[in-house]
Formats: C-alpha cells, structure tokens, sequence
C-alpha cells in the first residue's frame, strides 16, 4: 500500500523529530561502548552511520519539498 503525499510527510516529520534523535543516542552509545577508536576509524563509523539511518525511509522523503501532486493547480498557486 502506497503512503500518500500528505501521510508520507507526516511520517518524514515523526522520523526526524523523534527518529533521528533516538537513532543518534543509540549509535553514540554503541561507539562509547567499543572503546576510543583512532579518529579515522570513528570518524568513518559515524559518517556510514551517518548515511545508514536514512535508507530504509527514501520513501518517505521522496518527493516531499515538491508541491503536493494531489492538490489543484490553483491551490499550488496560491489563488482562490
């Protein structure tokens, strides 16, 4: 089942607002629990985690910065 425009950005909203924040204190957590690392290998650690979180939810973020494909052109406008 297909989510439309409108569920789609609610749910981008919830990710980010309460997703990522969660996601962020996990994956600090999990780096404190391995030991200090050397820089580039943390740094690698935090950038693929860093790009990790958002691949399972592309569709939801697709799309949504674009006007809502469902609405009339005249509401897209702006005009009455």
């Amino acid at each position: 089942m297909a989510l439309s425009w409108k569920a789609r950005r609610r749910w981008s909203l919830v990710i980010l607002l309460i997703g990522l924040p969660a996601y962020i204190v996990v994956a600090v957590s999990v780096m404190n629990a391995l030991g200090r690392p050397s820089f580039l290998v943390e740094l690698l650690v935090y950038v693929a985690l860093g790009i990790v979180w958002a691949l399972p939810f592309r569709f939801v973020f697709r799309g949504i910065g674009q006007p809502d494909p469902e609405a009339k052109q005249d509401d897209r406008d702006g005009r009455d």
